[in-house]
């Protein structure tokens, strides 16, 4: 009965990192209608002093509450009975009234408001608040927090957990806390600013696409609030949005499988012993074995999604000086929609940025993009076409040797990038190559390696300022692409060993016609 009664047992009510966090909540003004909800706190504030930001517990819960639980489903207020815990400690009342009236005034906020309709990631929540209460560490009068911020991820520590609170918040002095909410009293302005401010599209993007793809723990956090407080972020944001809803309408194609649902659909290579081809049962031992081995043997096979892409689609995007502007909007904002679109498609996307040299890959997941990483990434390096297509063939090549797929090069980039011509022929002796080539104002396309490629589309600079003429370009590239995608052949093997294919060009039955998609009207 007293286990039930008291979660958090006697050997943790001692430990400062159980004790300091959870006997902080007697501060809290913010209560979920269910009590689990502190569960996502502990990750919340787990996951902000990975970023180094150690807040107060009860401050990451309350502030989190306001931007990931439903209205109907808070309640803002002193916690009962509690008042007088609080109340023995030096200058409590002030501060607390001054941090409930600024909790008060951001969940009535729009932005408060949409996030919560938004149904917002734990990852998601975390950068909100980084962003909005990052500030605070730097105004707390230097004074460190006593304990760590590695408080237990354990769901049965937290239930039950109001009758306890005043003796943990007793067992610590709390100074630290104390001194945070100081810190909130003097930049309360900042902050309700800072949570006005907050660019709810970039979330509302992040959410569809999803921002687990990006790298795992901390990693993804510095990635999304890069993406949440890059100021070129919006622009990128709003025409991704604009793109976005005529790519989501495309739907993966079915083939057979040996998934048991929906009778028999075909016959195949691959299936259990139960849908075995019976006729199969009439060859020799000897037969039987070497069609076992050589993968001949023929099943029933089940109607299921295919299996892995044939291809893989390799996205480079310029992030050079020359792509500033709505040159970067455009790039951007296109590599989201066309990875998306070929995700659909049921294909793999690699995405990776250059300038002067090759960035690390981002692999995306099945149903998830690096948009976080796309949004916020800076290059500052210069520009070097030749060094960047040097690294690519060298690097495309060794991808070959060990994957089976064919790479399926997306080149977005200005106009001028100018690389020598057997440069191009090295990268597409190993991959299928297409472009995309934004013109400068008044510019023309004069690159002498078009011919290499399989397909190029070109936008001029009037395009790019006109929002309508700009989604249509954009959208015809999209479609564009994928309809050359289906003509790609399935295997890509090295021009040297291809009857009648030389070194320059591809044979013509490898070579879909080039497509030049100037803007609609013009």
């Amino acid at each position: 009965m007293l286990a039930d009664a008291m979660p958090v047992s006697a050997a943790h009510a001692k430990d400062p990192v159980v004790a300091g966090p959870l006997g902080g909540l007697a501060l809290s003004a913010v209560r979920a209608a269910t009590p689990m909800m502190i569960v996502r706190a502990v990750r919340w504030y787990r996951d902000l002093a990975r970023l180094g930001i150690h807040l107060p517990f009860f401050l990451v819960h309350d502030f989190g509450l306001l931007y990931a639980a439903p209205k109907e489903q808070l309640e803002i207020g002193a916690r009962p009975g509690l008042d007088h815990v609080a109340a023995r400690v030096p200058r409590s009342a002030e501060l607390l009234a001054t941090y409930r009236s600024v909790l008060g005034e951001i969940a009535q906020s729009e932005a408060s408001v949409r996030a919560r309709s938004m149904r917002l990631s734990d990852d998601l929540v975390v950068v909100v608040l980084a962003r909005v209460l990052g500030s605070l560490v730097q105004r707390t009068n230097n004074i460190k927090p006593p304990y760590a911020a590695s408080l237990p991820l354990d769901p049965e520590m937290v239930r039950d957990l109001d009758s306890q609170l005043a003796g943990l918040f007793a067992s610590l002095p709390r100074n630290f806390e104390m001194a945070v909410l100081d810190g909130l009293a003097r930049s309360r302005l900042h902050i309700l600013t800072l949570a006005d401010a907050l660019d709810l599209d970039t979330l509302r993007l992040l959410g569809m696409l999803g921002p687990e793809s990006t790298a795992a723990g901390a990693l993804a956090h510095v990635d999304l609030l890069a993406a949440i407080s890059s100021p070129a972020a919006n622009d990128i944001v709003n025409f991704s949005l604009e793109l976005l809803p005529s790519v989501l309408e495309t739907h993966r194609a079915k083939a057979t499988g040996t998934h048991a649902v929906h009778g028999y659909a075909g016959i195949g290579n691959k299936g259990s012993l139960d849908s075995l081809v019976l006729t199969e049962l009439a060859w020799d031992e000897n037969e039987f074995a070497r069609r076992m081995i050589e993968n001949e043997i023929l099943y029933y096979t089940r109607e299921q999604a295919p299996d892995e892409a044939r291809r893989l689609h390799y996205l480079l995007i310029d992030a050079s000086a020359s792509m500033r502007g709505d040159r970067q909007v455009f790039a951007r904002g296109l590599s989201i929609a066309l990875g998306k679109k070929l995700q659909l498609a049921g294909e793999e996307v690699w995405m990776r940025f250059f300038d002067s040299r090759l960035y690390d890959v981002q692999r995306s997941r099945p149903g998830q993009l690096p948009a976080a990483y796309i949004l916020g990434f800076k290059g500052e390096r210069g520009r070097n076409p030749a060094r960047v297509f040097a690294q690519l063939a060298t690097e495309l090549a060794l991808l070959r040797a060990r994957d089976q797929r064919d790479p399926v090069v997306h080149l977005i980039t200005h106009a001028a990038l100018h690389v020598p011509r057997q440069l191009v022929q090295e990268v597409r002796r190993q991959a299928h190559l297409f472009g995309v080539f934004i013109l400068p104002s008044g510019g023309e396309l004069d690159l002498e390696y078009l011919d290499l490629l399989e397909g190029h589309a070109v936008v001029d600079h009037a395009t790019l300022t006109e929002k309508t003429a700009r989604a249509a370009a954009a959208t015809k590239i999209v479609d564009a692409a994928a309809e050359l995608n289906d003509r790609v052949p399935p295997s890509l093997a090295p021009r040297s060993m291809r009857p009648g294919g030389g070194a320059d060009e591809a044979p013509p039955s490898l070579r879909p016609p080039r497509t030049s998609m100037p803007p609609p009207g013009r």
